[in-house]
């Protein structure tokens, strides 16, 4: 940060540590304000905002480094997926930008689970992170999406203009929707009757032909709604399981459930495949923005730092799909690298490639349009000091 500021000849690298363990800031303040930018910029006014939820580790090594421990790591080589470092829930929002066809995810808000803490639960981050977001967000409606690790108790509690899109797990309970008061003594019933294994009811469930963009590609396959309850996640709530049959010809391949009300097939299809953009962007984090190179190790600067790292990831991705785009860029691209023969759409790594550019442009380039040209200041010297000039 230093080095690409030019103040690294200037500041102290001490000052840098400062201001993430000392500095009097809040990184959820500055996760919404980029929130609310990105929702101004990129989501279409009166349209709901998809929020995909996703957890990662990053790897660290020592005993001092605040809230390291043992968790799950899905990219561990070998059997036993575990690693040990810092693990954090990050909330992004989905987009469309108008230089790439798929989803984006710009991460926005991101939380460190602490074991032994409410923070140990990465559903309990997750929902006061949509909480935090819609809150930010007065009259939008909130669509988080997340996969089936992101489904129990929690989700019990309604937030207000928050729906929840998750995988179904296949020994999930569902009972159906609670019979009409019959006008006798004694409580009403809360749900109905049990209804049979996600096997069997793909079987007696009708599908129907819907059209789905998924991945970049557009096809039809087979999905089939059912109104329901999962009591032992959302309660008294209905929710909408939604089947899909795509390569199989019987049963099903895919069970998604949501809590949108009334809500239909294709759309809940669509915004649980664009989840996967969360997985693109935290390995753009790491890669592309160096997430987690960072060896501080007291708790206010481990837990500021990730936070900071996504906010520079997110204004990069903003910048670059409002004013910085330009559609001779993927040309110029291929121009410099002709390998990439394939190469349409500009990535991340081009986007950051961009930004450094211009910032290193915008140094030398005059602040005010009176100000003499390089140009000018060599010819001024040649007339002042003809013989100092070389």
């Amino acid at each position: 940060m230093l080095a690409g500021a030019g103040l690294a000849r200037l500041w102290s690298h001490d000052r840098a540590h400062w201001f993430f363990s000392r500095a009097r800031w809040n990184p959820d303040d500055l996760g919404l304000a980029v929130a609310r930018l990105v929702v101004a910029l990129l989501v279409p006014a009166g349209q709901p905002v998809t929020v995909a939820i996703d957890d990662t580790l990053f790897r660290r090594r020592g005993r001092r480094i605040w809230a390291a421990s043992w968790f799950h790591d899905g990219s561990a080589q070998g059997p036993a997926k575990t690693g040990y470092g810092n693990n954090w829930v990050i909330a992004a929002i989905v987009v469309k930008l108008p230089a790439i066809r798929r989803p984006a995810a710009i991460p926005v808000l991101a939380k460190l689970v602490i074991k032994d803490t409410n923070s140990a639960s990465r559903l309990w981050l997750a929902r006061r992170m949509t909480g935090a977001i819609a809150g930010a967000l007065p009259g939008r409606a909130i669509h988080a999406v997340a996969d089936s690790a992101y489904a129990g108790r929690e989700l019990k509690q309604p937030t207000p203009r928050v729906t929840w899109t998750t995988r179904l797990r296949k020994d999930a309970a569902l009972y159906g929707l609670p019979p009409a008061r019959t006008g006798s003594r004694g409580r009403p019933r809360e749900k109905g009757d049990r209804l049979p294994c996600l096997a069997r009811l793909a079987g007696i469930a009708p599908f129907t032909p819907v059209t789905v963009t998924r991945y970049g590609k557009t096809a039809t396959i087979g999905a089939a709604a059912v109104t329901c309850l999962w009591h032992s996640v959302f309660g008294a709530r209905p929710v909408t399981v939604v089947l899909t049959r795509d390569r199989s010809r019987t049963g099903y391949d895919l069970a998604l459930v949501t809590t949108g009300a009334a809500a239909s097939a294709a759309p809940v299809i669509e915004r649980y495949a664009a989840r996967w953009s969360v997985e693109v962007a935290i390995q753009d984090s790491k890669q592309i923005f160096g997430a987690g190179q960072a060896r501080n190790r007291a708790a206010r600067a481990v837990e500021r730092t990730i936070p900071f790292q996504r906010t520079c990831q997110a204004i990069t991705v903003t910048w670059h799909a409002t004013p910085g785009h330009h559609p001779a860029d993927v040309h110029a691209r291929r121009a410099r690298a002709p390998w990439y023969r394939s190469k349409t759409q500009p990535s991340t790594a081009d986007m950051t490639a961009k930004l450094r550019r211009v910032i290193i442009a915008a140094r030398f380039q005059p602040s005010r349009r009176d100000q003499p040209t390089c140009e000018e200041i060599y010819a001024i010297r040649l007339v002042l000091q003809p013989h100092a000039v070389t």
